[in-house]
């Protein structure tokens, strides 16, 4: 799926790339390459064509995983791009990704004009907290192994691509912990 598919799919429109009311840029980004770092101010926001990108914060002297992104999701240091502050999260290529980018201010501008863009943006951010707060509930209710289930059931076809230290800091358990688990449900 591309942008302009998501962004249709969303609002049950047919538009072409040209009838958008803003540029939207492709972009490649290596495994390992830093998209968004600790400080800067996020200046687009991102739809995944391919790959997985890591969201993760500092914590104290580790870094801890937040959330994985995957094909056909957008993705942003989100509270940077809404407020244009200073990014208190890391977003990095998990694997290589191709990325379709659009510039916070080509989005303001279309925000002033096109009612059509307010209502994707809207739809956009009602996701992103749905996200968020299905993300806490299952951290406060569920174990470790739940969510690692949940997350085998609905992203399989990613899961061999994320490290095991990776998806054990963002379950929040030790690898050792993580192998345990895995070799319980397997089984």
């Amino acid at each position: 799926m591309t942008f302009l598919a998501f962004y249709n799919a969303v609002l049950k429109e047919n538009k072409t790339y040209d009838e958008l009311s803003f540029p939207v840029e492709k972009i490649i980004f290596g495994k390992g390459a830093v998209i968004t770092d600790y400080g800067e101010v996020e200046d687009s926001v991102y739809f995944i064509n391919k790959g997985i990108v890591e969201l993760s914060i500092k914590s104290y002297m580790t870094e801890k995983i937040i959330d994985f992104f995957f094909e056909n999701e957008m993705v942003a240091s989100l509270t940077s791009f809404l407020i244009q502050a200073q990014s208190d999260v890391k977003l990095t290529a998990l694997i290589d990704c191709e990325l379709e980018m659009v510039k916070y201010s080509d989005l303001i501008e279309a925000y002033e004009h096109d009612l059509s863009i307010n209502k994707f943006g809207r739809k956009i951010m009602e996701g992103a907290y749905i996200r968020k707060s299905n993300r806490e509930k299952a951290l406060l209710t569920k174990t470790a192994e739940e969510i690692y289930a949940e997350m085998f059931k609905t992203q399989p076809q990613y899961i061999s691509s994320i490290p095991v230290n990776k998806i054990a800091k963002y379950l929040g358990i030790h690898p050792e912990s993580l192998s345990r688990i895995r070799k319980k449900l397997n089984s």
